[in-house]
Formats: structure tokens, C-alpha cells, sequence
């Protein structure tokens, strides 16, 4: 009789250890836009985020749990991105992968900080994100950086003494990556000699563009989004001899449909190529291209390392708590990541390389990596 107890009460035990299926999900949030004008460039994103969320659930989950991905729409605008923020506090997510565009996160970010839930930002590159609180991180290096290497690249590789800047004036993006180049460049010897300003919503920059043409600069600045190709294809249609540079804005697919053929020479700042030469880059790339139907860019493979460094965090901590997730993920120290090595600072920034794209005679060349 008394083993029969003993023997029962061991059953109990070892089935109660079990996670119910469904009950022990565990939520993670992904903020990014499906509709308006971010969508686009969020495609990717979301692919990458899912196929990492995929790949760990097939692998067993996280502390024997699986991830529940629970996506909200930001509708690309900054209230969007706030009310996303309150619904997946509301949920009871353990983090929150997103946003994109540092506008939106700059938007999501004080919810999540003060609701105590880590925003793990793949590409938002105003510095302004991290500094907003402690539960707030980002994968991808920011723009003081960027706007350091590209003045670095221009003084140094191309020999530039003069340039000109073409800036967003509705984008906090543009506005503060030009103000880091301009600093930059200024402080290596370089003379900025017009910044002319325009709205991402235009189709004609002809007005900024015979200013800068008069004043005969070796580079033009456009830290721009998908509107940065239309500025170069115009400037060369007027004659305009400056090498176009451009910051991270300018995606690979975005380049590819707007008329790429049209720009000879330029250079833009990214954060991942199917050229970086890591083990684990190869083993993203293999993955992804047995997977199919999903594209091989910067933005899938942020996605993908923010969930794997949230996945890192949380087994270092053995725990899904909030507050213990974050003190691990700022503790986090040569993660080899696909698109870097990750040692976050005290502001919730990595310490990486960028990766510098070539335009030559409309075709995409890996150009080098910019080391800090």
C-alpha cells in the first residue's frame, strides 16, 4: 500500500512538470507595420521574426515552452505604434520585438518602459529609442555611428572636401542621421556646402537639386527611405556629378523596383549582406534558403537575431520575467548573432560593424565592413 502512495505521488509529480499544451505559451509581441507607408519595408521583418519563432519552437521552445507570436499593426503611424504598445502590455507578453522605424518606437517605447516589458528594436537607429529607459534595447548599431563611418568613408576613401545634404525635414530619422554626417564630416576637414530640404512625399526634387548642382560637390547626403533612389536618379538626369551616399533608410528592395539602373556610383550603410563572413550568417543563410519564399536582407536577419538574443536572455536567466529577461539581455556578452558580435552597453546599444553597399552601374556589390 505505501508503495502503491509513493508510486502515485511520483506520477503526479512528473506529469504536473509537464507544461499544458496552450496554457504554457509563452507571448511575444511583434510591433510593426502591415498597413500604410511602412508596410512595405516591414515585410521583411515580419518574415524573419516569424521564421525565427518557427525555427525555435521546432526546437523545443524555450524552458520547454512554446512561443506564442502575438502581431500588432502599427498602422505606420506614432499613435498606432502607442495603442500597439498598450495592447500587447495588456496581453501579457514577456517582450516585444519592434519597432522599425525609430518614429514608431519612439512612440512605443515609454509604454513599454514604464509597463516594465523589454522593446527589443531590430533597426531603429535614433539614439533618442534607448535612451527613453532600461527595458528598452536595439540589434542594430545607431546613427551617431553611421554618421561617423559615412564621414569617415568620404574624407578618407573617396577624398570628399565638399558636400551636400539633402534632409527630410518630416523624418526624425533623416534630420538626425544628416546632423551626425554633418558633425562628422565637418570635424575630419570637410566643408558642408548646402543643405536643402525637402518632404518623403515628393516626386520632384528638381528646385534642391540645381542648388547642389551649382555648387559642384564631390558628395551628396540623402539619409532618406524609399524616396532616397528618386533624389538620385533625378540627379543624375540633371547632371549632377556627386556620389550619392546614403545612410541605412535605403533598403535592398526598395533599390531593386524604383530604378537602380539609373544611379552609376554610390554607396549606403546597411547592417547585414549574404557576404559577411560568419558561421553564423552561413547558417542563417542556408536556413533560410531551404525554408523558401522568404527574402535574404538586413531586415530579416535583425528580426531574426533580436528573437534568438531574447531566446538567449531568457535561458541565461531561467526565467520568463520580465525584469530578469532584462537584466539578462543587458548582460549579454559576444553573442554571435548573424548580422554582428552583440555587447550591449549601459543605454541598451550594440557595439557592431556596419556593412557598406557599393551602387556600381546599377547593380548591388558588397563594398566592405566600417569598424568602429
Amino acid at each position: 500500500m505505501f508503495k502503491n502512495i509513493i508510486c502515485f505521488l511520483s506520477l503526479l509529480l512528473l506529469f504536473s512538470a509537464i507544461p499544458a499544451r496552450g496554457a504554457a505559451d509563452i507571448r511575444l509581441g511583434a510591433i510593426f507595420a502591415k498597413t500604410g507607408e511602412a508596410a512595405g519595408s516591414n515585410k521583411d521583418h515580419l518574415a524573419g521574426l516569424r521564421f525565427a519563432v518557427k525555427e525555435i519552437n521546432a526546437n523545443g521552445g524555450v524552458l520547454g515552452r512554446q512561443i506564442k507570436l502575438l502581431e500588432y499593426d502599427n498602422h505606420s503611424t506614432q499613435i498606432g505604434a502607442r495603442m500597439a504598445a498598450q495592447k500587447a502590455v495588456s496581453n501579457g507578453v514577456f517582450a516585444v520585438v519592434g519597432n522599425s522605424w525609430s518614429s514608431h518606437s519612439l512612440a512605443s517605447a515609454p509604454v513599454l518602459q514604464h509597463a516594465g516589458i523589454v522593446m527589443l528594436s531590430p533597426d531603429s537607429t535614433n539614439p533618442q529609442v534607448t535612451a527613453i529607459g532600461s527595458y528598452i534595447f536595439r540589434s542594430c548599431f545607431t546613427d551617431p555611428f553611421q554618421g561617423m563611418v559615412l564621414a569617415r568613408f568620404a574624407t578618407g576613401e573617396l577624398h570628399a572636401k565638399r558636400a551636400a545634404i539633402m534632409v527630410d525635414v518630416k523624418s526624425v530619422y533623416s534630420i538626425g542621421l544628416a546632423n551626425y554626417f554633418t558633425k562628422n564630416f565637418v570635424r575630419m576637414g570637410g566643408k558642408i556646402i548646402t543643405e536643402q530640404q525637402y518632404t518623403h512625399d515628393q516626386r520632384d526634387f528638381s528646385k534642391q537639386l540645381a542648388v547642389i548642382k551649382s555648387l559642384h560637390p564631390e558628395v551628396i547626403f540623402i539619409p532618406g527611405h524609399d524616396e532616397s533612389v528618386f533624389i538620385a536618379r533625378q540627379a543624375r538626369k540633371m547632371g549632377v556629378t556627386a556620389v550619392p551616399l546614403f545612410g541605412d533608410g535605403m533598403d535592398y528592395s526598395s533599390v531593386e523596383k524604383k530604378g537602380l539602373a539609373m544611379i552609376k556610383i554610390g554607396f549606403f550603410t546597411t547592417h547585414w549582406d549574404i557576404k559577411v563572413a560568419s558561421e553564423a550568417s552561413r547558417r542563417f543563410v542556408s536556413a533560410i534558403r531551404k525554408a523558401g519564399n522568404i527574402k535574404l536582407s538586413s531586415s530579416t536577419a535583425l528580426t531574426y537575431d533580436s528573437v534568438y538574443l531574447l531566446k538567449n536572455a531568457i535561458v541565461r536567466a531561467n526565467s520568463i520575467d520580465p525584469k530578469a529577461i532584462r537584466d539578462a539581455l543587458a548582460q549579454t556578452h559576444n553573442y554571435k548573432g548573424v548580422t554582428g558580435t552583440f555587447n550591449f552597453n549601459k543605454q541598451g546599444d550594440p557595439t557592431k560593424n556596419a556593412v557598406l553597399m557599393e551602387i556600381k552601374d546599377g547593380r548591388l556589390l558588397f563594398h566592405e565592413e566600417l569598424r568602429p
